[in-house]
């Protein structure tokens, strides 16, 4: 099967038909949540603690929606218009989202994001999709600046699928002439079916985390994803009433939360009377 960024440029490849059948895809939504739930276990974030964080490449927001079961405030960034105003919009993600090619850079504030995530998207930088595309400036100009976004200590998670160890060496070269330690995390390198690469950038002095290795751990992981898959079974809406984590205090003092980071105007003060059920007049 041709690898999609050598067919066309990610903005192009992603149109609305590709947009809508990639979010559809129940193998696809499968593999990225075991993907996006590996990237945010590398993080490593307080587990006391919400974090905010950048999804590099969010597309629909299937990361995403991972990050808001974790507890976590994220903004997303996707190049292509068709996965953000046609399918992540339409299916109202909490994140909020820019329209961005990563390889021009960020221009966010030094030190805003407690870390960053991204899922099969780097390679795609090491592409030329036109005469002005350079391949190693463009890493070097994304790296740079998602250095500087990123507060000391914190980390940068991506999963991504090389086509040769040139690939990994310009990468992994690139992230190092911008200051970021770490390397590459392998899980499963024996394993045809469930290997997996992962670049976990550091900055600060962390110590590297080791990949997953055996047979016995991919069935076990497995087991506590289908536990969590029935968990949020068990929870969805029924009989036409919310769930319960979406009706009461916590969960309405969460969405303020988030309102007030975002710099929305006008979310009402806390109080003693947040999420009270009113009476009916008549």
């Amino acid at each position: 099967m041709s690898r999609p960024e050598e067919i066309s440029p990610p903005e192009i490849f992603y149109g609305d038909d590709e947009a809508r059948k990639y979010t559809s895809n129940s193998r696809i939504q499968a593999i990225q949540s075991q993907m996006t739930e590996r990237a945010i276990e590398l993080l490593a974030l307080p587990e006391d603690q919400p974090a905010f964080l950048l999804d590099i490449g969010c597309g629909s927001g299937l990361s995403g929606e991972l990050l808001d079961e974790a507890g976590h405030y994220w903004v997303g960034m996707d190049i292509s218009p068709s996965m953000l105003a046609e399918v992540a919009l339409e299916r109202e993600v909490e994140g909020d989202l820019f329209l961005q090619d990563i390889g021009q850079g960020f221009g966010f504030r030094p030190g805003t994001f407690d870390g960053a995530i991204s899922i099969s998207v780097l390679q795609w930088l090491l592409n030329a999709d036109t005469s002005s595309h350079s391949p190693p400036q463009r890493l070097t100009r994304f790296f740079t600046t998602l250095h500087s976004a990123l507060r000391n200590p914190s980390r940068a998670v991506f999963q991504f699928y090389p086509s040769s160890d040139d690939q990994v060496h310009l990468i992994t070269q690139s992230a190092q002439r911008a200051g970021f330690g770490g390397g590459i995390v392998v899980d499963y390198p024996n394993s045809k079916k469930a290997r997996k690469m992962y670049l976990c950038l550091m900055v600060g002095h962390q110590e590297v985390p080791r990949g997953l290795e055996g047979e016995e751990e991919v069935s076990r992981r497995e087991g506590v994803r289908n536990e969590t898959r029935r968990k949020k079974e068990r929870n969805k809406i029924v009989g036409g009433k919310k769930r319960k984590e979406e009706s009461g205090k916590e969960w309405v003092m969460k969405k303020k939360e988030l309102y007030r980071i975002r710099g929305k105007e006008g979310v009402p003060r806390d109080s003693k009377y947040t999420a009270r059920k009113r009476r009916v007049q008549f």
